[in-house]
């Protein structure tokens, strides 16, 4: 996933995904102009699995805004097929969410805004987060790996995300803050794994900043352990 282009902050399945530099307006954390290749066999592929995991953030007000095509994004189980017309799109905290491609005849791409607020504490949805998130996945899909649940909760502690569970399990939403900090965090440390790697990270001293403010992943916020 080598980056030349500074404005490319993520090339993911082979160029399927795309996210560039967006407006950069005040007080959001992140801001991209992200595009779907939907005629590119990776992201085919993709679309024809199951669809990404439920998540929601717990601190942070996301923002979507479909500038060409149709995206499909699910909150609280309701289905939205956003397209142009819809205007900006925001997903308040702790709600339940996902986004994905959807593929419709005569339809080659799908361009969007993606943001999100600075909540301005150290580990939250930013650049870092799907830098190394959508390197991991491309890791995945290209070589045929399975994920690994620590590693994932690992990305998603450190992005301010945290897994959907079922409606069935109790203060849900807290067991999983929880889940996120005591496996992805401190286990995960402890076996080796780190939320960010220097090879999909294009600002390594920021991301050993946030690292460093842990006591349990500082160890990887050096040359040594960026790999």
């Amino acid at each position: 996933m080598a980056l030349k282009n500074p404005d490319l902050l993520v090339n993911a399945f082979d160029g399927a995904i795309t996210a560039r530099k967006g407006e950069q307006r005040p007080n959001r954390a992140f801001d991209f102009d992200v595009t779907f290749i939907l005629t590119h066999p990776h992201l085919i592929t993709l679309a024809s699995q199951q669809k990404p995991p439920m998540h929601f953030h717990p601190y942070q007000e996301e923002y979507i805004t479909v500038v060409e095509g149709v995206l499909g994004v699910d909150v609280e189980g309701k289905e939205y097929r956003l397209t142009p017309k819809d205007g900006e799109f925001p997903i308040r905290p702790w709600l339940n969410h996902r986004l994905y491609p959807i593929l419709l005849p005569g339809h080659e791409i799908t361009r969007f805004l993606l943001s999100a607020e600075d909540s301005h504490k150290g580990f939250q949805l930013d650049t870092l987060f799907f830098q190394n998130w959508y390197g991991y996945q491309d890791e995945c899909l290209m070589s045929g790996k399975d994920f690994n649940l620590i590693q994932v909760l690992s990305m998603f502690d450190a992005g301010g995300c945290c897994m959907t569970f079922p409606n069935w399990v109790p203060f849900g939403r807290t067991l999983s803050q929880v889940t996120g900090v005591v496996v992805g965090r401190w286990l995960g440390s402890f076996l080796g794994y780190q939320p960010f790697y220097r090879h999909w990270t294009s600002d390594w001293e920021l991301a050993c900043k946030k690292m460093s403010t842990s006591v349990f992943l500082k160890r990887f916020a050096k040359g040594e352990k960026s790999e």
